[in-house]
């Protein structure tokens, strides 16, 4: 039982240390692929809503966009 209880302390610490390296060390390249993701996902935003406002307008020519985009 206190072989399992070190263990645990063990595995606990060691993954604290690894929050430290990750977040200390590391903190500027997490912060750079957060701010990719967002940039990311803004322009994926953007662009869905030209989709739908193409699927809306012109519904001929969103659908020669989807066959461009499935092929």
């Amino acid at each position: 039982m206190l072989r399992t209880l070190l263990t645990i302390g063990l595995v606990a610490l060691l993954g604290l240390f690894a929050l430290k390296v990750v977040f200390g060390l590391l903190g500027p390249l997490v912060a750079l692929l957060l701010t990719l993701m967002v940039f990311g996902f803004k322009i994926a935003l953007v662009c869905l809503v030209l989709y739908v406002l193409l699927r809306i307008f012109s519904p001929s020519t969103a659908s020669k966009v989807d066959a461009r985009f499935r092929n």
